[in-house]
């Protein structure tokens, strides 16, 4: 009798996490993957339509491969581009003795704020053609440009925006760090080991399990970006910088294809899906475990 009401004071208890997650993630999830195969919007009803959605996708809409070009170009090289600062901060932050809590809350603040709105619009007024960055340029003598306005340099901005905000991937590397032992550094000493030789032969394989980690979590935060193109350029000019779920949502809030948008989430989720398995699956040949 008493584990009954145990389990039920128990189930009682976690009720609200078991409704949140069932009515506002588990049933969201089901009724788009619904929506994917429906001619659906806003303002009208529900036509199913099967593969529809799918076909017009791959066959018939441009910009779906527009925006695909674009979000693989742009977490192909802000991803790397955040790791590597983030891999030489926390190198850095490691050989800090004095200040070291200061000077890692200050790295990390960029993260904090980097995907905000404010963040975006200040980024916007900075590279804009009056903005401070064209005016260091004219202070040197050497010519303005229109960044946000070319397409060959617009989506560079926002790279250049994604690796700023390396603070959370540098505390991961810095804790990874803080756990490889002395002791092997001490001792390649001995043996005369160079601090190059140290890293690519004691720090980088210990380290190898946090770059999975932190490889994994940047991939999908690239492909997922949507701030900073919707705020700074809101895709232009001439779509430069139409990223993949920036094109979601217009197809969902703009047109109203609620149908066609929940379509391009499941490709989203598929494409983000593939990528992690074969970084899991290459992770055989390259993470080193302590075992």
């Amino acid at each position: 009798m008493e584990s009954g009401y145990e389990n039920g004071m128990g189930y009682l208890f976690i009720s609200p996490f078991i409704i949140g997650t069932v009515a506002l993630t588990l049933f969201p999830i089901l009724y788009s993957l619904y929506l994917s195969f429906n001619e659906a919007n806003l303002v009208g009803g529900n036509t199913w339509i099967g593969l529809g959605n799918y076909k017009e996708m791959f066959t018939s809409d441009p910009m779906f491969w527009k925006a695909m070009e674009v979000t693989f170009l742009y977490a192909g090289t802000a991803v790397p581009i955040r790791l590597v600062f983030a891999l030489l901060v926390a190198l850095a932050l490691n050989k800090v003795v004095e200040m070291v809590g200061v000077y890692r809350t200050l790295l990390y603040l960029p993260s904090i704020v980097g995907g905000s709105i404010g963040v975006s619009i200040m980024w916007r007024q900075l590279f804009g053609n009056d903005g401070a960055f064209n005016g260091v340029l004219s202070s040197v003598g050497l010519p303005t440009h229109s960044w946000l306005g070319d397409p060959g340099t617009a989506i560079w901005t926002l790279v250049v925006l994604y690796g700023w905000q390396f603070g959370s991937s540098m505390l991961i590397f810095l804790a990874g760090l803080r756990n490889i032992p002395r002791t092997y550094y001490e001792a390649s000493e001995v043996d005369g080991a160079r601090p190059i030789q140290q890293f690519f032969k004691i720090t980088v394989p210990m380290l190898t399990p946090v770059i999975l980690f932190n490889t994994i979590m940047q991939v999908i935060q690239g492909f997922m970006a949507f701030t900073p193109s919707f705020v700074i350029t809101n895709g232009g000019p001439m779509n430069s910088t139409l990223l993949y779920v920036l094109y979601m949502y217009k197809q969902a809030f703009q047109f109203f294809s609620m149908g066609y948008a929940s379509a391009l989430a499941w490709v989203m989720l598929l494409i983000i899906a593939i990528f992690t398995a074969l970084i899991f699956k290459s992770s055989e040949r390259w993470v080193h475990y302590d075992n």
